[in-house]
C-alpha cells in the first residue's frame, strides 16, 4: 500500500514536473505468474493514475528470485511479463505503446543479504517502466503593444497610439488616416494575422457605459469608432473575413488620459 500511495504521488502531478519516468512494480507468488485480487487492484489503480495522453511508451520487464534452472525462470519471467501486459490493454492501455515485453530470467542474490526471504519475495516482481513525453513548455501570456508585428499571438493587444478621434466623434482624423494606411500596408504584410476593431470612449459617468456619436445623435459612439475603422481598413483591400468590430463603451480605460481612451485598439484572435 505504501509503494502504490508513493506512485500515485510521483503521477498524478506529472504535467506540473518535467518527470521522465516512473516505475511500478507488481510482485508474485514463488513459482506463480497469475495475480491474485489485491496485485489486480493494485494495477488497475496503477492505471487509472496515469493520464495516457501524457505516456509516450511503456516498458514491461519480469523477473524471477534466484532459485530454479536459467531456462525456466526465463519462461516464468516471460510469463508473468505478458500478465501484466494483458491486464493494462484489458484496462485500456492501448498495445501500441507498450514496446518492450521481456523476461529477465533469476536475479542472483548478493552475498552479505541478512534477509533472504525478504529479498527473494522482492525478486519474483514485474517492473512497469513508464516513460512520459516530455512537459511542452508553457504558452507566452498575451501582450500589449503599439505597433503591429509578425510573431503576434491570439489575445495581444495592439493599441493604435496614433488613432485618436475628436470628442464626441467617430470621424478619422487627417492624422488618424495616414496612421491607418501604415497599419493596412502592415495587415498586407501579415496576412496570417485575424483581429477584432475594439473602440473606446472616455468622459461619461460611470453608470452610463456608452456615448453619444454627436453625428448621428445615438448612443453607439465606440462602437461607431470601430467600425470607421474596419470600413476603412476594408477600403483598403484588407479581406473583412479577417475582422469584426465592437464597441467597449467606457469600460477599458487606459488610465493615460482621457485623450488616450478615445481610441481604438486591434486585438488579435487567429494568428
Amino acid at each position: 500500500m505504501k509503494r502504490l500511495i508513493y506512485l500515485l504521488l510521483l503521477i498524478l502531478p506529472v504535467l506540473a514536473i518535467a518527470q521522465e519516468e516512473t516505475v511500478f512494480s507488481v510482485y508474485f507468488e514463488f513459482d506463480k505468474y497469475n495475480l491474485d485480487e489485491k496485485q489486480g487492484n493494485n494495477a488497475v489503480a496503477f492505471i487509472k493514475a496515469i493520464d495516457t495522453a501524457r505516456i509516450e511508451t511503456i516498458q514491461i520487464f519480469g523477473y524471477c528470485d534466484d532459485r530454479g534452472k536459467d531456462a525456466y525462470n526465463f519462461k516464468l519471467s516471460n510469463n508473468r511479463a505478458n500478465t501484466i501486459r494483458d491486464t493494462l490493454i484489458g484496462r485500456g492501455i492501448k498495445n501500441k505503446i507498450i514496446v518492450t515485453i521481456e523476461g529477465k530470467g533469476r536475479i542472483l542474490l548478493e552475498e552479505d543479504i541478512d534477509n533472504v526471504s525478504e529479498a527473494r519475495s522482492k525478486n519474483r516482481r514485474v517492473d512497469v517502466v513508464v516513460n512520459f513525453k516530455p512537459v511542452p513548455p508553457p504558452k507566452p501570456m498575451p501582450g500589449f503593444y503599439t505597433a503591429l508585428k509578425k510573431d503576434l499571438i491570439v489575445g495581444d493587444r495592439i493599441y493604435l497610439e496614433n488613432i485618436l478621434f475628436e470628442r464626441g466623434s467617430s470621424k478619422l482624423t487627417a492624422k488618424s488616416r495616414l496612421e491607418l494606411e501604415k497599419v493596412a500596408r502592415l495587415l498586407q504584410k501579415y496576412k496570417n494575422l485575424n483581429f477584432e476593431i475594439q473602440g473606446h470612449i472616455c468622459c461619461t459617468p460611470s453608470f452610463q457605459k456608452e456615448a453619444i456619436d454627436k453625428d448621428t445623435r445615438k448612443r453607439e459612439l465606440s462602437k461607431n469608432r470601430a467600425f470607421t475603422v474596419f470600413k476603412f481598413l476594408v477600403s483598403k483591400k484588407i479581406a473583412s473575413t479577417r475582422m469584426t468590430y465592437k464597441g467597449y463603451g467606457n469600460t477599458q480605460p487606459l488610465g493615460k488620459g482621457t485623450e488616450y481612451d478615445r481610441r481604438v485598439e486591434l486585438v488579435i484572435t487567429k494568428a
